[in-house]
């Protein structure tokens, strides 16, 4: 696995590059899909693939964990042929749900006991466990294991948090490095920097991360409900601070001007359930801005979800007759919901990709943000 940085903006940090996998090459800047338990929710593999043009998704360790679990997995062939994917994973190593059950957990220096959702049986993960059931699952990318501190977070327990990851982080590439691939192709460890909103902690977690030359690199611990302001300074602190040479992951961002603007600070993958959770609640994502398709004004509006055609979804589908759907419970408001927003939210990706190339993308996207944050 390895990544060519293909091009950087002249008016931006804004790059386009290609990361190379044994399951295929990975344009950037790119968004990958939040396929949690192995199923993008609504969307089929197929649509997933030809459709949305998904070049890689998001599996999560603690969910595939719990079911199907990694036996049935192993014996799958792993999670590529289990779930008929022939392109790129890459798995959360659980350290988010971690944080999100953070009343029914124990967490210490071995690592973190956990009560399943499921069933109320406890498990502990490990850094070393940690890998060894992302190996099972036969993810690319392979997500090292930490703790994602909440927002707010006080100083000392920020410090005390990235320490704590930082030595887990060497226990993990231990491990990682211990165990070979089980299905005959390459995978690739990512560390994740942490350090909360603070600068300092910031500086000296991505200065570590940056020390283990890995081939890739993940900020974490953002988009916890901190401000866009602190999210972007965060974000923008660490990309000039990871190597250039490297992709940059920023985990669970985010909103359609969230993406541009971390792409012109210098990332390169994103992953976030807001276009499939967003899209089951009627809320969708346009080149015009944002549109809750559930209110009465989109009742006999005939025309198409997005005017300008860059949803996969086919333009015989109205705003009046998502809506219907929608208030009709019917299970295809959701599927037709869900291909529009990740759809759009390729579009988005692959279109800023393009503008950096061709040399306008600070000028497509000052033009950009302010239709994205409109709401219709």
């Amino acid at each position: 696995m390895h990544f060519d940085l293909l091009h950087t903006d002249s008016k931006s940090k804004a790059r386009a590059g290609e990361l190379h996998t044994d399951h295929g090459t990975i344009q950037t800047p790119i968004f990958m899909p939040v396929g949690t338990a192995g199923s993008v929710k609504g969307v089929h593999q197929h649509e997933l693939k030809h459709d949305v043009n998904a070049q890689i998704i998001l599996g999560n360790t603690y969910h595939l964990f719990l079911r199907p679990g990694t036996e049935v997995l192993k014996e799958a062939g792993g999670l590529h042929k289990f779930i008929n994917w022939d392109r790129p994973i890459l798995t959360d190593s659980g350290g988010y749900q971690v944080y999100s059950l953070s009343g029914s957990r124990n967490l210490d220096e071995e690592g973190v006991t956990f009560q399943s959702h499921i069933d109320g049986s406890r498990h502990k993960f490990t850094p070393e466990r940690a890998m060894d059931i992302q190996r099972s699952i036969g993810a690319d990318i392979i997500m090292a294991f930490d703790e994602c501190t909440p927002y707010p977070c006080e100083y000392d327990y920020a410090k005390q948090s990235m320490h704590m990851t930082h030595r887990w982080l060497k226990r993990c590439f231990a491990q990682f490095e211990k165990n070979e691939p089980k299905y005959g192709y390459d995978q690739a460890l990512f560390p994740i920097v942490q350090g909360s909103v603070y600068k300092d902690l910031r500086t000296e977690s991505a200065e570590t991360i940056a020390s283990h030359d890995a081939i890739g690199n993940a900020i974490g611990g953002l988009s916890v409900g901190e401000p866009d302001e602190e999210l972007y300074c965060m974000t923008d602190l660490v990309c000039s601070i990871l190597p250039t040479e490297k992709p940059r992951y920023l985990m669970g961002v985010g909103t359609p001007v969230n993406l541009l603007e971390c792409i012109a600070m210098g990332v390169d993958m994103f992953d976030c359930v807001m276009p499939s959770r967003n899209a089951r609640h009627g809320m969708l994502f346009t080149s015009e801005g944002i549109i809750n398709i559930r209110n009465k004004k989109w009742e006999r509006d005939f025309s198409p979800i997005d005017p300008y055609g860059v949803s996969c979804v086919d333009h015989s589908y109205s705003k009046a007759y998502l809506r219907h759907l929608l208030r009709a419970k019917e299970n295809l408001a959701i599927q037709i919901a869900t291909l529009h927003n990740l759809s759009f939210y390729l579009w988005l990706v692959g279109e800023a990709r393009q503008r950096i190339l061709d040399g306008t993308f600070v000028e497509w996207k000052n033009a950009m943000v302010p239709k994205l944050n409109t709401r219709l």
